[in-house]
């Protein structure tokens, strides 16, 4: 049976920032994706996407990766090909994180930060953090496939506070008072 709705097939998630003023350490943001399985779609992540990695079939790729914000317009750059992702797969959850290794980091003090989650042309979300401020990292897209098997994209900006690496550990958990 066909269907007038379109699903989601190919995005990108593109983040921006300005680099640190002289003499400051590094501003340093990445994108992290994480694919959750049909068997524990809010479980552990069956798999992370972040710098120096990539998806094992090659579906989710970051095209592009700065540690310091410098050059013009997005600095980082995420693919994802849904529409080549494995049926076993039901979840996919991207989130911005600020890498902490030159002290404590959030939102608020990296200037002018957005977030664009785009498919072709069409623009079906951005933000400025300006939300979560206070937040070392943030999930800011959710994709989840439907019982007919099409992707859906839920827009979010929920911030987080802790390191990189338990954020990516938690980032697809439940959100409280759901």
């Amino acid at each position: 049976m066909s269907t007038p709705n379109k699903d989601i097939e190919k995005v990108e998630v593109r983040v921006k920032w300005d680099p640190s003023p002289h003499g400051d350490p590094p501003n340093d943001l990445d994108i992290i994706a994480a694919t959750y399985s049909t068997e524990e779609p809010y479980g552990s992540p069956a798999y992370l996407v972040h710098f120096d990695s990539r998806a094992p079939d090659g579906t989710i790729t970051l095209d592009r990766d700065s540690r310091t914000g410098q050059g013009l317009g997005y600095d980082e750059v995420m693919t994802l090909e849904l529409d080549r992702l494995s049926e076993s797969y039901t979840r996919v959850i991207v989130g911005v994180a600020i890498q902490q290794r030159d002290g404590h980091k959030t939102f608020d003090t990296v200037e002018n930060t957005a977030v664009q989650v785009r498919e072709g042309y069409d623009i079906l979300a951005e933000s400025d953090f300006s939300g979560v401020s206070d937040a070392t990292a943030a999930v800011v897209a959710e994709f989840v496939r439907d019982t007919t098997g099409a992707w859906q994209f839920h827009a979010t900006v929920r911030g987080f506070d802790g390191d990189p690496d338990s954020f990516a550990a938690t980032m697809g958990n439940r959100p409280t008072g759901v």
